[in-house]
C-alpha cells in the first residue's frame, strides 16, 4: 500500500523543487559545511554568542503604505514595484504550490504578503522566488531576494551572515514513522535509517541522538517522503510543522514523540538594510496586536487546534 502511495508522491514531485524546512547549516561560498559529510555524532557545542530570538527594535510607528522613508530599502522596493520573497514550494501549509492554481501559498507566504501590504497597500505586489533549501542564507546575502520566509530557524550561526526578524513561529523537531511502528520517539530508532534534508540542522541533529539512528540525506523533504514510502528509510525527522504536512500526504504515516529541539522561525534579510529589519518587525508587532497573526494561523493551521499566543517579540536595541 505504501508503495502505491509513493507513486502519487513521485508524480507530484516532478513539478516540485527540492526546498523548504527548518534549520539550515549550509554555508556561504568558501565556508565549510557542518552537513557536507556524515552527520556529527555525540554532543556538539551550541553557539551561544548571541540572543538568537532578539531582533532589531522597530523604529517608531509604521510609515503609511506608499510613503516609505527616502533612502530606505523599503523605498527601493516600492520603486521596483514588488517585494521579492524567497521560499520553498513543497512545504505543505507553509509554502507549497497549489496544484489547481499553480500559486505558492501557505503560512510563510502570507508572512511575506503582509510585508508587501505594508509597503504597497497591496499584498499581491510580491514575487515568489523558489530557492533551494541550501541557498536561503546566500539568497538573502547576495540580494537575489528581499526577504526569506521559509520555516527557517534563527540561530547565532546564521545571525553572523543575515539579520532575522523577531520570531513569528515556534517549532521543534520530531520524527515521522509508519503507523505500524512501535517507536514512540527518535530514541527508539537506534540503527534505523532516518531521513532529513541535506544541509539542514535537522539532519545534523539526527547524528547527535544517543541511540545512534543512521542519518540519510535527501535534497528535500518531499524526497524523504518518497524514500520513506518506498521503504528506503525507516523514518523522517525534522520540524513538527513540516512533518504534519508530510503525514497529511501519507495515510500510513504518523508523527510521534515530543520535540527534542527548539526551532524558532524568523524571516531572514540582508544585514546591509537594518531599517528594513526594523520595518518588518514593526509589521509583525502590529499583526500580533490586531489579530492578523491569529487569523493567519487559523487559516493554515487551524485544523490542528486553536491558535496559540503568537511568539513574544524580543529586541536588542
Amino acid at each position: 500500500m505504501r508503495a502505491r502511495v509513493a507513486l502519487v508522491a513521485v508524480a507530484a514531485l516532478t513539478v516540485l523543487a527540492a526546498a523548504g524546512c527548518s534549520g539550515d547549516s549550509s554555508p556561504l561560498p568558501g565556508r565549510p559545511s557542518a552537513s557536507a559529510g556524515p552527520a556529527p555524532t555525540g554532543a556538539a557545542a551550541v553557539d551561544v554568542s548571541c540572543r538568537p530570538r532578539a531582533s532589531l527594535k522597530p523604529a517608531g510607528a509604521l510609515p503609511a503604505p506608499g510613503r516609505m522613508p527616502a533612502g530606505s530599502y523599503m523605498a527601493e522596493i516600492y520603486k521596483r514595484g514588488r517585494l521579492v520573497l524567497g521560499t520553498s514550494q513543497d512545504t505543505l501549509l507553509f509554502s507549497s504550490r497549489n496544484p489547481f492554481t499553480g500559486k505558492v501559498e501557505g503560512f510563510d507566504v502570507d508572512m511575506g504578503r503582509q510585508i508587501a501590504q505594508a509597503i504597497f497597500d497591496d499584498p499581491d505586489k510580491i514575487q515568489i522566488k523558489v530557492i533551494a533549501y541550501d541557498k536561503r542564507v546566500s539568497s538573502a546575502v547576495d540580494g537575489s531576494v528581499d526577504l526569506v520566509a521559509d520555516t527557517m530557524t534563527a540561530n547565532c550561526a546564521r545571525w553572523k551572515d543575515v539579520d532575522f526578524s523577531s520570531i513569528y513561529y515556534e517549532a521543534g523537531q520530531k520524527v515521522l514513522v509508519a503507523k505500524g511502528s512501535k517507536a514512540t520517539s527518535i530514541n527508539d530508532l537506534g540503527g534505523k535509517k532516518v531521513c532529513s534534508a541535506r544541509g539542514s540542522t535537522s539532519y545534523d541533529n539526527i547524528g547527535k541522538v544517543p541511540a545512534k539512528p543512521i542519518p540519510v540525506a535527501r535534497p528535500g523533504f518531499g524526497d524523504c517522503l518518497v524514500a520513506f514510502q518506498q521503504n528506503e528509510v525507516d523514518a523522517i525527522s525534522t520540524d513538527d510543522t513540516i512533518l504534519v504536512g508530510l503525514a497529511a500526504q501519507d495515510p500510513y504515516a504518523k508523527v510521534v514523540g515530543r520535540r527534542f529541539t527548539d526551532e524558532p522561525y524568523g524571516m531572514a534579510m540582508n544585514k546591509q538594510h537594518p531599517e528594513f529589519t526594523r520595518f518588518v518587525n514593526a509589521v509583525l508587532a502590529k499583526n500580533r496586536a490586531n489579530g492578523t497573526w491569529k487569523s493567519t494561523y487559523e487559516r493554515w493551521l487551524g485544523d490542528f487546534g486553536p491558535a496559540p499566543q503568537p511568539p513574544a517579540a524580543e529586541y536588542k536595541g
